[in-house]
């Protein structure tokens, strides 16, 4: 996952009100299912599920095989359960240096510690030395009136710069307290290589990025093979705060101030008088990944041929750097337990009898960790057509520590499927709650933004933060202290106090909100004004 923190919360394993769906004997969600799913997908076996390793050959193995015990139809490449994703692993050489160059005095910022990144170009060695050129938060948003690039041309410079966006309370700049798609590091770097620049260099502070620099801080990632005629960058890396304070002070400036001025409106990007000069060794390592996904067919002829989609990504971080003396990134809560939901979904749609009219597609996607390239791979190239697919539930990090009184569903108020989302949370007792991480971009940081980028309406589904029976900060202190201890490192690992009886309520929630579009008369869209609408539009939704 990069970085967002659902909650799935935990419920009494005895389950009454069994929605319509369920009426058929044929399958009972199992909580002790979707336990022994994760305790599999999170062991040291699959060797923290990196793609384009032996863990990801047993992973996509373990999944194709339970989509097929399930029933399900492949219908990925050439009758199998798998959608080849051809990718690019990229690994920085930790001998990469950095050096700030001011009147022929050169200072040193070491790689790893104080920088850490990779080319885009997909070359085994990148070289720079350009003048740098502080851009405040590298955004250009003409509907708020702001543009961080007004007036100077950074082609073939280096664009230094912060993540997240000027701050709001006013929903109509910049979204408000949330934080919008122009706040988050993907779009930095993408308005950089639009601008021309050489290098981009973003400057991590816990509050603007929301994660510790130790998250940004390895020296590999993954691409999708691009074209080689798009222009790309020479780097796209991370300043620790360190660093970062190492550079500003060339010109006079501290971290603190230049993040003040970024936050200014009517900010001029500005020259730090330096040039910054990198070389870069890169081992360039071309792989195919694989999306895993398998459909159940609708009953209705005139309607098959559209589906609700139900994704959750697979991948982890493999083995690296070792962390009290563990190396391996198993990834139970991110994410062998969204894996393991979606499975028991999978089980559950398949059994249903009759079935919905709609057909539901339930995909496995790799890649996520490094930049929702498996999801992103999808929606270009999707096996129901983008116009003929009805709804994305998504399913990421999830920690099970009780019983829920609350719900998490960023995002689906923007779509016309809210009253019917709303009208299933009510039947199943759950309160629909504000994400209170939506200021750190929440909704754009997993797959389901994906495809809500390629118009389909789309988001994850959560816990929040009320837990029957415990006070109001149980539930920020234990995300937190996942955050602090677990995340995104070798002690993501299954914890022996772990009550999985609380993702049958989760289950029984989206598989009624899926069925209730499955069998709707209508495709679900955006909401007038949201900004995927033009893309569901394209699409042939109306």
């Amino acid at each position: 996952m990069i970085y967002r923190s659902s909650l799935i919360l935990c419920v009494c394993c005895v389950v009454t009100g069994l929605p319509a769906w369920a009426a058929d004997p044929a399958y009972t969600i199992s909580a002790e299912r979707m336990k022994a799913d994760v305790a599999y997908l999170a062991s040291d076996r699959l060797e923290g599920r990196g793609p384009g390793t032996r863990g990801e050959e047993l992973t996509t193995d373990f999944l194709a095989g339970e989509f097929k015990k399930a029933g399900l139809k492949p219908v990925g490449k050439g009758g199998t359960y798998l959608q080849p994703v051809p990718l690019v692993r990229v690994f920085t050489s930790p001998k990469s240096t950095l050096t700030v160059i001011k009147d022929k005095q050169a200072l040193e910022i070491a790689c790893d510690d104080e920088f850490s990144g990779m080319s885009h170009t997909q070359a085994e060695l990148e070289t720079f030395d350009a003048e740098a050129i502080f851009v405040g938060h590298g955004i250009t948003a003409p509907e708020f009136e702001w543009d961080d690039y007004k007036g100077i041309d950074v082609k073939d410079k280096i664009v230094v710069l912060f993540t997240n966006e000027p701050p709001s309370v006013d929903p109509k700049f910049f979204g408000g307290t949330a934080l919008t798609y122009y706040g988050r590091w993907t779009f930095k770097f993408e308005e950089a290589t639009r601008r021309g620049a050489r290098a981009c260099f973003i400057i991590h502070t816990n509050e603007t990025a929301g994660y510790p620099y130790s998250v940004v801080r390895p020296l590999d990632g993954a691409q999708l093979k691009r074209d080689p005629e798009k222009p790309a960058l020479a780097f796209a890396g991370w300043l620790s705060r360190k660093a970062g304070e190492k550079l500003l002070a060339q010109s006079g400036l501290t971290v603190d101030d230049a993040l003040k001025a970024a936050d200014t409106k009517g900010f001029k990007a500005v020259s730090l008088g330096v040039n910054l000069k990198g070389n870069i060794p890169t081992r360039v390592e071309k792989i195919v990944s694989n999306n895993v996904v398998g459909m159940v067919e609708g009953s209705d002829p005139a309607l098959r041929s559209e589906a609700v989609i139900f994704t959750a990504h697979w991948d982890h971080l493999g083995v690296g750097r070792a962390i009290v003396g563990d190396s391996i990134y198993n990834g139970a809560a991110d994410n062998a337990t969204g894996c393991a939901l979606l499975l028991e979904l999978a089980r559950a749609w398949a059994a249903q009898s009759p079935k919905p009219k709609r057909s539901a597609l339930f995909l496995a996607v790799t890649a996520e960790e490094k930049g929702l390239l498996g999801s992103k791979y999808y929606a270009q190239d999707p096996i129901v057509p983008l116009g003929k697919t009805a709804i994305n539930l998504n399913f990421d990090m999830i920690l099970p520590i009780g019983v829920p009184e609350s719900i998490v569903l960023t995002g689906a108020e923007r779509t016309t499927a809210w009253p019917t989302v709303k009208a299933v949370a009510k039947k199943h007792k759950l309160e629909i709650e504000d994400d209170q991480r939506a200021h750190l971009g929440i909704y754009y940081r997993s797959d389901h933004f994906s495809m809500a980028r390629a118009g389909i309406p789309a988001f994850s589904v959560g816990g929040g933060m009320k837990i029957k029976g415990k006070p109001a900060d149980f539930a920020p202190k234990a995300m937190q202290e996942f955050n602090d201890k677990a995340y995104h490192s070798p002690q993501d690992e299954v914890q022996p106090g772990w009550d999985f009886s609380g993702f049958v309520i989760l289950a029984d929630f989206a598989l009624d909100v899926a069925r209730e579009v499955a069998n709707a008369d209508r495709l679900p869209t955006w909401n007038a004004g949201d900004e995927f609408l033009p893309a569901r539009e394209k699409s042939g939704v109306k």
